[in-house]
């Protein structure tokens, strides 16, 4: 799994705190969403060449993590 600690960003000035890619505009719901509407990891690479497959691959752990927190509250 990526660490995606390294790769998800927060910052209140960027998108209102949501959680970033690097730093950049684009969210991780951004990227599930893409993901969810079927697009495949080539096709959001493609539509986005500043993004990266461990970016994807963070965006999944990431919400794999937030995810099983809120199941174990």
């Amino acid at each position: 799994m990526v660490d995606y600690r390294s790769i998800i960003t927060f910052n209140k000035d960027i998108r209102d705190g949501k959680p970033c890619i690097r730093g950049m505009r684009i969210t991780v719901y951004d990227i599930l969403g893409y993901l969810a509407s079927g697009m495949e990891y080539d096709e959001i690479l493609a539509d986005f060449p500043y993004l990266t497959k461990d970016d994807i691959l963070a965006s999944l752990a990431f919400a794999a993590d937030q995810n099983k927190s809120i199941l174990v509250a």
